[in-house]
């Protein structure tokens, strides 16, 4: 829409740039032969005129431009998607989390918390006049309880990426919890690694 509006402006200023390079003469001539009897133009209301022509024209050329810089700003080019899929990715991968000690084999909430990582993570790793949102990390196939696939896409941009995540149970970690009685407790707790991969095309 503002690259449509960017356009008209343009192509108004051209017109009025045009329309203040008619000579003086030119118009005279055309007045008279229209309306015999009237009287003389002078020369300060061409002067003044064409001032006018050129401000609006100058005004036209600057909205254009920003409009055109506000719709770039708006939207995802291919190049920065590119980018931001290989920075999260590099971000995302070795990541790791750890499950509650009764929670051992919970499956990753790869439909809810976890795109929205990705999607919060890719629009972090923008950058440049990438915009901060417009990123949709959708999942698709069938996840398991340690493995998913998401379509990455965003807006503006006419390119697709394959992001492939894996969840892999690298062990525990003990955690020492004093007792009432003063007996000890050791809680053992589940630590999971997410490797992370990505390739352009579709999944």
């Amino acid at each position: 829409m503002l690259t449509k509006l960017s356009v008209f402006l343009f192509v108004l200023a051209a017109l009025l740039l045009l329309m203040a390079c008619v000579k003086a003469d030119r118009v005279r001539g055309w007045r008279e032969s229209l309306n015999p009897s009237a009287p003389d133009i002078p020369d300060a209301a061409f002067v003044v005129a064409r001032l006018a022509l050129l401000g609006v024209a100058v005004g036209c050329v600057v909205t254009g431009v920003r409009g055109l810089g506000v719709e770039d700003a708006s939207k995802w080019s291919d190049d920065e998607l590119k980018s931001a899929v290989a920075g999260a990715t590099a971000a995302l991968d070795g990541s790791y989390t750890y499950g509650g000690p009764l929670d051992d084999g919970e499956p990753v909430d790869f439909d809810g918390e976890y795109t929205r990582t990705i999607e919060d993570e890719i629009a972090e790793h923008g950058g440049g006049d990438a915009p901060g949102d417009g990123v949709d990390a959708e999942l698709t196939g069938t996840a398991t309880a340690d493995e998913a696939r998401y379509r990455i896409t965003a807006s503006g941009s006419g390119t697709s990426f394959c992001m492939h995540v894996k969840r892999v149970h690298k062990g525990y970690i003990e955690t020492v919890v004093p007792g009432l009685s003063g007996d000890d407790a050791v809680v053992k707790e589940p630590k999971y690694t997410f490797t992370v991969s990505s390739r352009a095309g579709e999944c």
